[in-house]
C-alpha cells in the first residue's frame, strides 16, 4: 500500500482511541519505544496501523509487569508481524491468566497462615507460617515465562506452516496410542499440554490421565491451554528420574521429546518401566541428528559462530534411542513420521532459529540481523524455497514377561 493510501493517525487522535496520555505517547516517541511512521510537513507526527497495534502490544507488556527497558527489548527483537496479533493476543491472555492463577494459589496460602495462628495470636506455627510466607513471596519471573512463551509460539508457527505433512505430528503420535477403553495413562514432561490440547476430540471417554511435569509453571500452562477439559486431568508436578506411582500401574507411559533433557536417562527408563502394567507400552518420541540440518547449515554458511540446535538432542535421538531402552525393554519397535518442509518465507525461519536456546537469538540481531535477512531472501530467490529435513518418530517398547529377568 502507498503511503498516501494508507491511514494514519495523529498523536491526539491515537491517544484518544487508546486511552494514553499524549505525554506518555510523547515519551514514548523520545525513548525510542514506539515512534510515528511518517512526520508531515507541517512536522505533525502520524501513526500508522501497525504503530497502533504495536502501541496495544507495549500496553500488554506493560500490564503483565515488564519494564520500560524489557519491553523495548521484546519490541526490538520481535520479527512477529504487527498485521498480525492474534497468536500475541492469546499467548499475553495465558501469561495474565497465569499470574490470576498464582494470585490465588497466593490468597489460599495467607488464608492458610491464618489457620496457623488463633483468633487471640497465640499457639501460633512460627515454622509452619514461615513456610506459607515464603510461598506469598516467591517471585514469579513473567518476563521469561513471555520469552519461552515466544519462542514455543515460534516454533510451533514453522511446523504448521511449512510441514508437507498436513496431518502434523500432535495428531500422527496421538492416534499410535490407540483407543482401547479404560486405560490408565501417564504423561512424563507434558509441557503446556499440546498433545492432549490438539487431540481434544480423540481422547477416550473412559480413560484415566495423569499430566506430569518438572516445572510448576508448564503444569500451570497445561491446565490453562485444556481450559474446559482440564477437568479429564490430573496434574502433578513430577520428575521422571523418581516417578511417585505404585509399579504396574499405567497402561501406557508417553515422554514425548523430552528423554534427552533428563540428566540419568537410565533411572527414568527403569522408573517408566516400573510403573508399566505387564503389556503395557512405552511412547517415546524424538528425532535423529538429521533434523532440521539445512538449518544448521544455512547459519552455518553465514556465520561459523551462529549455533542453532541444541545438541542436548543427541543424547536420545533416534539412531541411539534403542540402545538406551534395551537396558530394560525386549519388545522395541521404532516407527519414524514422514515429513519435510518448503520454506519461502524468511520472516518465519527466523523467528524459529532465535526462539532457540543457542546463540542465534543473541548473534543474529541489528545489522547482523539485517545481513543474514538479505543472505536468506536471496537463498529463497535462487531456489524458489528452502527445503528443510524433519525426521521425527518415536520408539514404541512393550513391557511383556521376558523384561522380568532383567534386572533393576
Amino acid at each position: 500500500m502507498k503511503p498516501e493510501e494508507q491511514q494514519y493517525f495523529t498523536t491526539g487522535q491515537l491517544a484518544k482511541r487508546t486511552g494514553m496520555t499524549l505525554r506518555t505517547l510523547r515519551y514514548y516517541d523520545k525513548i525510542g519505544l514506539l515512534k510515528p511512521s511518517l512526520t508531515n510537513h507541517a512536522s505533525v507526527r502520524l501513526y500508522s496501523k501497525e504503530d497502533v497495534a504495536r502501541l496495544h502490544k507495549i500496553q500488554m507488556l506493560k500490564y503483565i509487569g515488564l519494564s520500560l527497558a524489557e519491553i523495548g527489548q521484546f519490541i526490538q527483537d520481535d520479527t512477529t508481524p504487527e498485521q498480525d496479533l492474534g497468536s500475541s493476543l492469546k499467548m499475553q491472555k495465558e501469561i495474565i491468566q497465569s499470574q490470576i492463577a498464582h494470585l490465588q494459589y497466593v490468597s489460599k496460602a495467607i488464608d492458610e497462615a491464618l489457620g496457623k495462628v488463633d483468633e487471640r495470636g497465640q499457639q501460633v506455627d512460627w515454622e509452619g507460617v514461615a513456610d506459607v510466607m515464603r510461598t506469598i513471596h516467591k517471585e514469579k519471573d513473567w518476563s521469561e515465562q513471555y520469552h519461552n512463551a515466544v519462542r514455543l509460539q515460534s516454533r510451533m508457527r514453522l511446523y504448521d506452516q511449512f510441514s508437507s505433512n498436513k496431518i502434523g505430528w500432535h495428531r500422527w503420535f496421538f492416534e499410535h496410542l490407540g483407543s482401547l477403553p479404560h486405560l490408565k495413562v501417564l504423561e512424563l514432561g507434558c509441557g503446556d499440554a499440546a498433545l492432549w490440547r490438539r487431540n481434544t476430540d480423540l481422547i477416550p471417554e473412559t480413560w484415566s490421565i495423569t499430566l506430569t511435569d518438572l516445572s510448576a509453571g508448564m503444569l500451570e500452562q497445561a491446565r490453562m491451554g485444556l481450559g474446559a477439559h482440564s477437568g479429564r486431568f490430573k496434574f502433578l508436578l513430577a520428575d521422571a528420574q523418581e516417578i511417585p506411582f505404585h509399579d504396574n500401574e499405567f497402561d501406557i507411559v508417553i515422554a514425548n521429546h523430552m528423554l534427552y533433557h533428563v540428566l540419568d536417562m537410565n533411572r527414568a527408563v527403569s522408573e517408566m518401566y516400573r510403573v508399566l502394567k505387564t503389556g503395557g507400552c512405552l511412547y517415546a518420541s524424538t528425532m535423529s541428528t538429521s533434523h532440521l540440518q539445512e538449518i544448521e547449515q544455512l547459519t552455518q554458511a553465514f556465520d561459523p559462530h551462529i549455533q542453532v540446535l541444541d545438541p542436548v538432542m543427541e543424547r536420545f535421538q533416534l539412531d541411539n534411542g534403542r540402545d538406551t531402552l534395551q537396558a530394560k525393554f525386549t519388545v522395541i519397535e521404532q516407527i519414524r513420521f514422514e515429513d519435510h518442509m518448503l520454506i519461502d518465507e524468511v520472516q518465519p525461519l527466523i523467528q524459529y532459529m532465535t526462539s532457540t536456546p543457542m546463540n542465534a537469538g543473541k548473534v543474529l540481531v541489528g545489522t547482523k540481523l539485517n545481513q543474514f535477512t538479505t543472505y536468506l531472501k536471496d537463498k529463497i530467490a535462487e531456489q524458489g524455497s528452502l527445503y528443510i529435513t524433519k525426521d521425527t518418530g518415536f520408539f514404541l517398547a512393550r513391557k511383556t514377561d521376558e523384561d522380568k529377568g532383567r534386572s533393576r
